[in-house]
């Protein structure tokens, strides 16, 4: 019995020795600590921007003026809970001539700047074709590195 446990043993560590080199050198292996979750009724993913759209969007950056002005995407226009009255302001011949649809980032996944400030545009003006980008920012830059 105490050699049947061990060939067992032996069998289960080879096995998962297998399974871990096959997930750590295969190009396409998924990530095992990341779940994906489906995308909010208000959410729209790069990939989506890309294939819907081919990347004809307008952007509203959502973050801090100092984060703005460090980078963001190209084209984008600041809009941001701070100063959000002055900023839609300056804005407002923008918004009511665009035809794109309007995507709004800030930093993060669990970012909820660009939900608010999407609520509060909302609130404010017409607007139907407006999406809260999915990943924020990151997945922004992430896209960017693949191109």
């Amino acid at each position: 019995m105490f050699s049947a446990l061990r060939q067992a043993t032996f069998l289960i560590l080879l096995a998962a020795t297998a399974a871990w080199a096959t997930h750590a050198w295969h190009p396409r292996a998924p990530a095992l600590y990341l779940v994906e979750e489906p995308l909010r009724n208000d959410e729209v993913s790069m990939q989506v921007i890309q294939e819907r759209w081919q990347g004809k969007v307008l952007w509203i950056d959502a973050r801090i003026q100092e984060q703005y002005d460090e980078a963001h995407i190209p084209g984008a226009v600041l809009l941001n809970e701070q100063y959000f009255e002055e900023q839609l302001f300056g804005l407002l011949d923008t918004l009511q001539t665009n035809t794109k649809p309007i995507i709004l980032y800030c930093n993060a996944a669990k970012c909820d700047a660009s939900r608010k400030i999407l609520e509060r545009l909302k609130q404010t003006l017409p607007i139907e074709n407006a999406f809260v980008l999915k990943g924020g920012w990151n997945a922004w830059r992430q896209a960017a590195k693949k191109e």
